[in-house]
């Protein structure tokens, strides 16, 4: 920390597409943070980004980063099959840290990475930024609310159509089944099940079928599950990245009604109870991981706890695991 300020500078490793809008500038943007370095093993991207950015310093080494004494916390935002080495070595720096979801590959190594913070007693963070979104803050309310009565069930089917890439055989990580077992599920249908946990607590009993049907690329393509929260609510999700069209549906049944809302969309949510009908839109901030920021900046300072940490990271990935047949 920057004891003239009392400025928390953080640096970022893998400073790639996600980190233009969505996250970096939030970074920035937060009182009490600075965004003071970042690093790419490409050094003319890195230097690129930092100028552009306007950011201090960059790197092309993690390592360099991570153990520069002017920087007090690090966001991990490379693929996941590198989180777990760069998550360990911040750990071992004793420096907060907040890790792209999903947190790993695997439960087991997300199990590795958390007991390693709490050992040391470091902060540890997973950019979930759904549960800090107000739009996704108006569901929960509806839900405490009682406005639909008990829930019952939750209900998300998203489907959405082979990409250019995907067609063409190119590489992409994302659908590498060493890097993430179940493609686009992985990648997308994370954000959406850590948000019911969030909503309905943690998952006790989860079932699903995961396969390949079209052959484009090593991951799973189409998979599906039915599972049950503490809570007593049940769920089911089916999920196809080779469908005709794209659709992105959730709805949560109550007692007394429903609530409709997208995972990614910006679609009205919708309260039905009865003979109402409430429609409310909320949009995102520009850069859309900034609520999740400021409450990690909420975090650090002492004011409150943050919904998104290692430990829940984790079991949203046993959920995922346990989906796709991993474990």
């Amino acid at each position: 920390m920057d004891n003239q300020t009392n400025t928390i500078r953080w640096g970022i490793i893998g400073c790639g597409d996600v980190t233009e809008r969505k996250s970096g500038p939030a970074y920035q943007k937060t009182e009490g943070f600075e965004l003071k370095a970042v690093m790419r093993r490409n050094a003319a991207k890195a230097e690129d980004y930092a100028r552009r950015h306007n950011i201090e310093k960059w790197y092309t080494d993690a390592d360099a980063l991570i153990n520069d004494p002017e920087i007090d916390a690090v966001y991990i935002a490379t693929p996941p099959d590198s989180h777990k080495e760069y998550a360990l070595k911040v750990a071992a720096a004793g420096k907060p840290c907040c890790i792209e979801k999903p947190m790993a590959p695997t439960w087991q190594e997300c199990v590795e990475i958390t007991q390693c913070f709490e050992n040391k007693g470091v902060p540890l963070f997973v950019a979930y930024y759904r549960r800090s979104l107000p739009r996704f803050l108006k569901v929960k309310e509806w839900i405490d609310l009682g406005k639909i009565g008990t829930v019952r069930h939750i209900h998300w089917h998203l489907t959405k159509q082979p990409s250019a890439v995907d067609l063409s055989g190119a590489y992409n990580w994302r659908t590498d089944g060493a890097i993430a077992t179940g493609g686009y599920f992985d990648d997308l249908a994370s954000h959406g099940l850590d948000l019911f946990i969030y909503y309905f607590g943690k998952v006790t009993t989860v079932n699903g079928v995961g396969l390949n049907q079209q052959g484009l690329y090593s991951a799973k393509d189409a998979l599906a599950a039915s599972w049950l929260h503490e809570g007593g609510v049940t769920g089911t999700g089916t999920w196809n990245f080779g469908a005709d069209k794209y659709e992105d549906t959730v709805t949560i049944y109550g007692s007394k009604g429903t609530i409709t809302f997208a995972v990614f969309d910006e679609v009205p949510l919708v309260l039905s109870s009865g003979d109402a009908r409430e429609e409310v839109t909320i949009p995102h901030p520009e850069n859309i991981q900034l609520h999740h920021v400021e409450n990690m900046r909420n975090h650090l300072e002492g004011r409150s706890q943050h919904p998104s940490t290692g430990e829940t990271g984790t079991h949203t990935n046993w959920v995922m695991d346990k989906i796709s047949g991993n474990i």
